[in-house]
């Protein structure tokens, strides 16, 4: 490609970030057994002050993999990991795919309502679990039953917690049901798996274009869905990644894990990214600021991908304690809206840039990103990354662009834009145009340099803390109870960038609304998350002619009365 047939945003590139990446031609598997090759003797993984070097994770992958064969995975079978950041987690996804298997990735907090609806989808048969979490799989219906359980206790990868004198801070697991009974009889404990010799080498690997995950997403209509991503698709956002972060040294970063692997942003990042580049990536069950500092006396972070709340609270608490961050060279914001405030303290602490980035689960996930340099904008979610394109179209017509300057859909594609939906065509037509472009559901307008703004959403998906909430789950929930007749579930924007969950719900006859009591029924529901922040009674909602609640309207109403 020559300079004069590059896109026009190129040139506003940090220098020596190139227009298009060398494509990938193997697969996530033989990215791995070159890192092991290649930064053998070097730190791949530190928890809780255990370090894990690159050969001895290669081993470890290589011994699950045996025994995930011995337990009947094959070339395509689904295997569910749900699990926290731990060193398990890696070897566990990796085991998955020398083997060829499909990894499906599910947040071990979720409640057995939320799991199953997902079982139900992918059909695994085996599963890698939290011991924390264990009972919820066994717990499944027959005809959702999972054969094949293993149990993981992560502080087995903690050797020296107690000598290190660190407490465990990891994710609360609320209990949905009280007097369930351990079942044992199809659970095995993950230190069997390790016990196996390794694999045979002569096995059968995947192929670039296989399929490697299935990353459940809400998507841009709001049904959650299973998004297929191949070897291909998540090894070029890696290589997308290493391009963008130009400067970085291959075999001598060190990543901080604070994000949830089983979210796309921690699965490219810390699964492929860290690995490709044969960086130390020191992981934490769940962000904790104490936590982070503490790590980073010894372990000095150079990388640092986060959302905008756990950047504000890093910068506050490491200039209240003296605690240096400066070595953070490569800092990266997605997932929700940056603010400017947030973008001023953390510069002012760290001396570094924090830049806003853009993607989707659909695109494995990162598309655009604002320049390490002086050229990024504020208030942008940058350019399109290497080998990315981009087109802003009318929304009702995705044939014709829009004038440069006027909002519109925005459409990408690229290697790392996915293969389509688990099971699902019709939602997969909705996003993926037949010349291959994908549907963002964001309306951007983009200026004269290319970079873009996102000005609104077509999609009525909530972002808080950095997840998705499918406003129709919330609202099946509200519904669910016998107090309920009606409900329409929102996003108003926080002071911090988040988005909190709001309902609004019609009362069933001669019922009074207890808000206190409504949101502790959907706890035993829903994750956390998802549960509404406030719940406002309405004599009625705003409906179309066809009966589908206009959410907008709704939106627009408690505004006012917020």
């Amino acid at each position: 490609m020559t300079a004069a047939q590059e896109p026009l945003w190129v040139k506003h590139y940090q220098p020596g970030v190139p227009a298009e990446i060398e494509l990938p031609t193997g697969s996530l598997t033989a990215m791995m057994e070159d890192a092991v090759a290649r930064f053998g003797s070097k730190t791949a993984l530190e928890f809780f002050g255990g370090e894990t070097t690159y050969a001895q994770l290669g081993d470890q992958i290589n011994r699950a993999a045996e025994g995930l064969r011995r337990l009947g995975v094959r070339k395509g079978h689904r295997v569910a990991i749900i699990l926290p950041n731990c060193p398990q987690y890696l070897i566990a996804f990796y085991a998955v795919l020398r083997l060829g298997g499909v990894v499906v990735g599910h947040n071990p907090l979720y409640t057995e309502r939320e799991l199953r609806h997902q079982f139900e989808n992918h059909g695994a048969q085996v599963a890698i679990v939290w011991d924390k979490a264990v009972e919820k799989v066994q717990d499944f219906p027959d005809d959702v039953a999972v054969p094949k359980i293993v149990s993981v206790d992560i502080t087995r990868a903690m050797p020296r917690l107690k000598q290190l004198g660190l407490r465990l801070p990891l994710p609360s697991l609320r209990r949905t049901r009280a007097g369930l009974t351990t079942k044992t009889e199809n659970t095995i404990p993950w230190e069997k798996l390790l016990a196996n010799p390794p694999l045979d080498p002569e096995h059968p690997k995947p192929g670039v274009a296989d399929l490697a995950a299935l990353q459940y997403t809400s998507g841009t209509t709001g049904t959650p869905k299973g998004a297929m991503l191949t070897h291909y698709n998540l090894r070029s956002n890696a290589l997308q990644g290493q391009a963008w972060m130009h400067g970085a040294e291959e075999g001598k970063e060190v990543i901080y894990g604070v994000l949830p692997m089983f979210h796309a942003f921690g699965l490219t990042l810390y699964l492929t990214f860290a690995i490709l580049t044969g960086s130390r990536l020191v992981l934490f069950p769940k962000f904790d600021v104490d936590l982070v500092l503490d790590a980073a006396k010894k372990s000095k972070p150079t990388v640092f991908c986060a959302v905008p709340p756990i950047y504000e609270k890093v910068a506050v608490e490491s200039k209240k304690r003296g605690i240096d961050i400066s070595t953070i060279r490569y800092a990266i914001s997605g997932a929700m809206t940056l603010p400017a405030k947030t973008v001023e303290l953390w510069e002012d602490v760290s001396g570094g840039l924090l830049v806003e980035g853009y993607g989707l689960t659909e695109s494995s996930p990162v598309a655009l990103g604002n320049p390490f340099a002086e050229t990024r904008r504020n208030g942008t979610i940058g350019v399109p990354f290497p080998s990315t394109r981009m087109r802003v179209v009318d929304p009702e017509d995705v044939a014709r662009d829009v004038p440069q300057g006027e909002p519109g859909e925005l459409l990408i594609s690229g290697p790392q834009v996915f293969t389509g939906y688990w099971n699902n065509p019709g939602e997969t037509g909705e996003v993926l145009t037949e010349d291959g472009w994908l549907r963002t559901g964001d309306i951007v307008t983009v200026d004269e340099d290319g970079f873009v703004k996102v000005v609104d959403r077509r999609k009525e998906l909530i972002i808080t803390g950095g997840f998705n909430v499918s406003p129709s789950e919330v609202e099946d929930v509200l519904r669910s109870s016998q107090d309920v007749a009606d409900a329409a579930v929102i996003g108003l924007p926080g002071e911090d960038g988040n988005e909190q969950v709001v309902a609004a719900v019609v009362l069933q006859p001669d019922t009074e609304l207890d808000e206190a009591a409504l949101r502790a029924f959907c706890r035993e529901r829903l994750t956390a998350y998802k549960v509404p922040r406030r719940i406002l009674a309405i004599e009625e909602l705003p409906k179309s002619m066809l009966g589908k609640v206009l959410r907008r309207q709704v939106r627009e109403a408690l505004k006012d009365s917020l």
